[in-house]
């Protein structure tokens, strides 16, 4: 028994220690609701251990007997004595000195009466002792017009909630009310040495099994409520309509002069100024007296980068250049498109997505929070390059296959608007990323004190498209021939959204997750069924995955097959698509998402298939088709099932495989297992790229080359067609067209390779084409508004007049 009172002593001096750093915490901050922030955390912790001690010490052994004359006196003496419940007033903390009178603030709390609820006996628990009372707690928003003394006077009151299972404070949003200390009666009963400082009370903590506070938890907690402070996360301080005193100008490159050229990206270009533009510009002794080709430029970089370790320390790299030097950093792109494409956008962007708030420096793209939605206009109008022609946009709700990042997923954006340059050559200045900021569910972000976004959880699915609407009303305002594309957003929100805003009454707008996707997989597919060897009415398809991407491939590869005269029950006989639960069927028995409904099997006679290899062998699939996010869900026996199921249909037959999550890390299975698993037949496309794959045969090896289906195929050309066409929406028949062009752009080497894709380095070629054919079927729907004679004048020229026309309004590095 005496070394639990000297235990419950420790703990209870330790308390001491922290309530008073709380108390001393008031006047250190730079702000006041800072300085009450770290008081209140300081002193909740205190709370919290006497609570333990309260709990886990004194309430869990019987209480010794002690004459009342000792326990009135409060000495503390032999056996019979006890340790005292802890409390602020017997750890030797006064209580701060009441507030002076202030008419203006509500009674209860400028009166040095206690509220009526306080001076009520406290409950008795069974165990004799009082039960906690929950503290009145004033409304954060209303300490704006309070004095610092008053403030002071309400710090027992406030606390922050503090969880010991994860050693985190939670921001002032999920604060919670404790109990406020005992008064300051019980100081006559006991007292408790006190001198213990905070690092010895810490390395008692350490040893003590009965004490998990974590003081380093303690005052990331202070530092993440003042940041929420200073930022404004606890008040609604961007509500009202942002009014702006200036309006954006924008200065032409001619009147730019000197440091102005070389500090804005889309002018400068670095040593290529020639002579006389450098004495023009001002900038004759501002850059070094050598003059450089793009060339020689691009060489250094390139040395740069490859002397990068690690991938998201090239794309660094890369950012900075592009801060720097747009026509350099595009110039490099176009030139090195397989080494740098990955590093610019899939896999490395799903990384520097996950980490962007840490790497954050500069901003590159419009960020649009909820709180702000009164003044989206005012935004828009402050980008500074006039008429953009092509966005990309995203709430951040599911970035690729990583989930909901928040803001943290703006880096798809403007990674994606890079691709529409580097690939169509659409003019990077009339681009424009967006994210839009409605909160994140994600437990990390809202924990991160770096987290650049909203610090709340998404609010109801009504509220956010009621702010999509605002967004799309201010966009076809501010630039009504803008082409919205919508990206990764969550798929309940991707479908509506695309029904919603594709219509005349706002700009122009597609979805690359359900088209874009489904029109590069449906290219493929169409090659590959030429090389699989199973006639195109006995293919059956199997979806691992029924989001938004997999629906829409499916809905893309069904069309396919209603143009080759199929009746539209006929073709969707051919899907096959399952979720987590299993096979997807009418009769399953949960609620199915609407975007699931259409392929929903009904022939299944009441049977349920709950995992792939089941579905695998009931369908007996021709190809299979993945979209999950989800790293080795293909395993060996359900590529070899496939792979059995084809031959069984007569030699010769080759098994269609597509692995098309990014990035790498969320791959149904890799290249290498594809090719050992169906013994080099498989014919092979992924989302992500890899490496070809070489097998030794004897003294012949064999290299097999993989294909990737990646959406820079088709979404650039999309977008190019819809900007040159001026179309007022961009119709299915158009998604559909960019397929059908795509698989058609392999020359003789590509197909004499097995490959379904052209080479990425004939990007740009086929983006060419995508783009073209796009517009003629634009113009076919009647969307296209430019006029009907510039039309045929093409008509009697042909293609060639047209890819002029197409190739004269392209974005070249260095030229324009």
């Amino acid at each position: 028994m005496p070394a639990i009172r000297r235990s419950g002593q420790q703990l209870a001096s330790f308390a001491g220690a922290c309530i008073r750093r709380g108390t001393a915490t008031l006047g250190s901050g730079p702000t006041l609701t800072m300085q009450l922030a770290a008081a209140a955390v300081w002193r909740a912790a205190g709370q919290k251990v006497l609570k333990r001690i309260n709990s886990r010490v004194v309430g869990r052994f019987p209480t010794p007997r002690c004459s009342t004359a000792t326990a009135d006196s409060g000495s503390v003496s032999g056996s019979s004595s006890i340790v005292p419940e802890p409390s602020e007033a017997n750890l030797g903390i006064s209580a701060p000195p009441p507030p002076p009178h202030q008419p203006h603030l509500p009674r209860r709390l400028h009166s040095n009466t206690a509220p009526a609820a306080a001076q009520q006996k406290p409950a008795l628990e069974k165990n004799g002792r009082a039960a906690p009372q929950s503290p009145i707690r004033p409304d954060r928003t209303t300490l704006a017009g309070w004095s610092a003394a008053a403030l002071h006077a309400m710090v027992p009151m406030a606390s922050y909630a503090y969880s010991t299972s994860s050693s985190d404070v939670s921001t002032p949003r999920s604060a919670s009310p404790s109990s406020a200390g005992s008064g300051r009666s019980a100081s006559s009963r006991t007292s408790i040495s006190n001198r213990m400082s905070i690092s010895s009370a810490r390395r008692m903590s350490a040893m003590n099994p009965l004490s998990t506070v974590d003081l380093s938890a303690i005052e990331e907690g202070i530092r993440v409520a003042s940041l929420d402070q200073l930022r404004g996360y606890s008040q609604n301080k961007f509500a009202g309509e942002v009014r702006q005193i200036r309006t954006t100008e924008y200065l032409p490159m001619s009147q730019a002069a000197g440091y102005q050229v070389l500090r804005e990206p889309v002018w400068n270009k670095g040593l290529s100024f020639a002579p006389e533009d450098r004495v023009a510009k001002n900038l004759t002794g501002l850059i070094p007296h050598v003059m450089e080709s793009p060339q020689t430029q691009c060489e250094r970089a390139m040395k740069m980068i490859r002397t990068r370790s690690t991938p998201i320390d090239k794309y660094l790299y890369l950012s900075s250049l592009k801060d720097q030097n747009v026509d350099l950093f595009f110039r490099l792109l176009m030139d090195n498109v397989r080494e740098l494409m990955p590093l610019v956008y899939t896999p490395t962007i799903g990384d520097v997505c996950l980490q962007y708030s840490s790497l954050y420096t500069r901003p590159e793209a419009l960020y649009i929070s909820i709180k702000q939605r009164r003044s989206i206009k005012t935004i828009l109008s402050n980008w500074p390059y006039p008429r953009p022609e092509i966005c990309v946009v995203t709430d951040g709700s599911r970035i690729l296959g990583l989930g909901d990042l928040g803001i943290n997923g703006v880096g798809i954006p403007i990674g994606k608007l890079s691709l529409y340059t580097a690939a169509a050559g659409i003019d990077p200045s009339k681009t424009l990323p967006i994210v839009l900021d409605t909160g994140t569910n994600n437990e990390e972000n809202l924990k991160d004190p770096l987290y650049l976004g909203l610090r709340s959880k998404r609010p109801a699915f009504e509220a956010e498209q009621a702010f999509m609407d605002e967004f799309m009303q201010a966009v076809k305002e501010v630039y009504p021939d803008m082409v919205v594309q919508f990206e990764d957003f969550q798929s309940e929100k991707a479908f509506d959204y695309l029904d919603r805003y594709r219509t005349t009454k706002y700009n122009a707008a597609f979805n690359d997750d359900i088209q874009g996707t489904g029109a590069v997989v449906l290219a493929g597919y169409i090659n590959a069924v030429k090389l699989s060897g199973v006639p195109i009415e006995e293919q059956r398809l199997v979806f691992m995955g029924a989001g938004s991407a997999g629906v829409g491939v499916a809905k893309q590869v069904m069309e396919y097959y209603t143009r080759r005269g199929m009746s539209e029950q006929e073709a969707k006989d051919k899907f096959f698509l399952v979720d987590s639960r299993g096979l997807v069927t009418a009769d399953r028995g949960d609620k199915l998402a609407a975007h699931k409904v259409y392929f929903a099997r009904r022939d299944n006679s009441g049977h349920q298939f709950q995992t792939l290899e089941q579905v695998i062998e009931y369908v007996k699939p021709s190809a299979l088709i993945g979209l999950t996010a989800t790293f080795g869900v293909f395993t060996e026996s359900i590529v070899r099932g496939l792979k059995a199921s084809v031959e069984s249909g007569g030699r010769g037959r080759r098994p269609i495989l597509f692995p098309l999550s990014n990035p790498l890390t969320k791959a149904e299975c890799t290249f290498e297992q594809a090719v050992n698993w169906t013994d080099g037949t498989v014919v092979f496309a992924s989302g992500s790229p890899f490496a070809p794959y070489t097998v030794k045969n004897g003294d012949q090896p064999i290299t097999y080359l993989p294909n990737q289906g990646n959406n820079v195929y088709v979404f650039p050309g999309i977008g190019l067609g819809a900007i040159l066409a001026k179309v007022s929406q961009v119709t299915d028949d158009m998604i559909y067209t960019s397929a059908e062009a795509l698989s058609n752009c392999l020359n003789a080497e590509e197909i004499h390779k097995g490959l379904i894709y052209p080479r990425i380095e004939r990007v740009q070629r086929a983006s060419l084409i995508v783009a073209r054919e796009v517009m003629k079927t634009a113009r076919r729907n009647g969307v296209s508004k430019l006029p009907e004679a510039q039309w045929n004048e093409w008509e009697e020229w042909g293609d060639v007049s047209l890819d002029k026309y197409i190739l004269q309004r392209t974005y070249k590095p260095f030229e324009n």
